[in-house]
Order: structure tokens, then sequence, then C-alpha cells
């Protein structure tokens, strides 16, 4: 029987520090932590060999973890152009995995994150990193903020619906279709 837990990867992009958080959320809303953590990419090397270190981090979750789904951060336009390139080839990588992969992927602005996390679209990072780490009943915040911030993402993936998305194949895969059957018995 597959399970009814949807497993969500949630990438926060950046170049430097990609946030990288997976967790099990069940068709009641709660969740549980699976994996946490930063890949990181030398400031000093070249854009080529800092990407490969964001895919090959990525990658290694993706391999370690089998997510059913991948959730990333969408780039906005920030005053910093350097930094939305930067942020723009990291989410960029995340979305090419998920298509090597075979697993559907979604962008969500960090307003939509927010809100979904706190009930507040412009709360600030402690607050999401407070909400984060009561939903998965943690005994520390998550840091640095890029983790916490992946957390949320993928919390606010499979909260807001977002789950049943097939994939670039398709077919959704055995978690995303137990989850659409137990999200379509809780309405009834």
């Amino acid at each position: 029987m597959a399970s009814r837990r949807l497993r969500v990867l949630g990438i926060d992009p950046g170049l430097t520090r990609c946030g990288v958080g997976v967790v099990d959320v069940a068709p009641d809303r709660s969740a549980q932590l699976v994996h946490v953590g930063v890949v990181r990419s030398d400031a000093t090397a070249a854009i080529e060999t800092r990407l490969a270190a964001i895919a090959r981090g990525i990658r290694s979750v993706l391999e370690e973890h089998r997510p059913d789904v991948l959730a990333v951060e969408r780039v906005f336009a920030q005053q910093n152009r350097h930094s939305v390139m930067g942020t723009a080839q990291a989410s960029g990588v995340a979305l090419l995995l998920a298509a090597e992969h075979g697993i559907p992927a979604s962008t969500h602005t960090p307003t939509e994150v927010k809100a979904a996390i706190t009930g507040y679209g412009s709360a600030d990072k402690r607050q999401v990193q407070t909400m984060v780490a009561r939903v998965l009943r943690l005994d520390e915040l998550p840091k640095p903020a890029d983790a916490a911030d992946a957390l949320a993402l993928a919390l606010c993936h499979a909260w807001r619906g977002g789950a049943p998305q097939a994939s670039a194949t398709g077919a959704l895969t055995p978690a995303q279709r137990a989850w659409a059957d137990a999200e379509r018995l809780a309405r009834r």
C-alpha cells in the first residue's frame, strides 16, 4: 500500500548557499523533518564550477531522499542584479534536476511561502524559522536561514495543494496518488 505521506524537497536557491529541506507531509498537514542542509559553493570559483557544486549537492539529496515533488523559491526582482542572477541560475539547476529525475516541480514566491507558514506575507526570517520549528516539532530553530526557508518552501507546497501535479511524463507518483486519494476522502 502506498504511503499517505508526501515527500517534498524544498530548495531556497542561492549560488553561495543553497538551502535544501525534505519533509514528509500527511494529508492532515502534519509534517516530519527528513533532511535539512545547505549546499555551498566557493564564491571565488568560476560560475560553471559553482553551478556544478550546487547540482552535485541537490542531486545527492534527490538520490538519497527520493522526494515526490520539488518546490523552489521563485526568483523575484531585487536591486542587486548580481544576486538575482545567481539565484536564478541556482533555481534553473534545481528545476533541471527535477525534470531529469522525473518529478514535478513548482515555484512559490517568498510572500506565498511566508503567508502559508506564518499567516503573514511580510513575516521576517525569525518568524518563519520559529513557525517551521513549531510545525516540525524541532528543539531548535533551523539554521541557517537558507535551510529554514527550504523547509518552509516544502511545507508551503504541500499545504497549498501542490502535491498532485503530474511529472513531465504526465504520471503521478504512488505517493502523489495516495495523497490525492486521501484528500478526496477527507473532503467527503
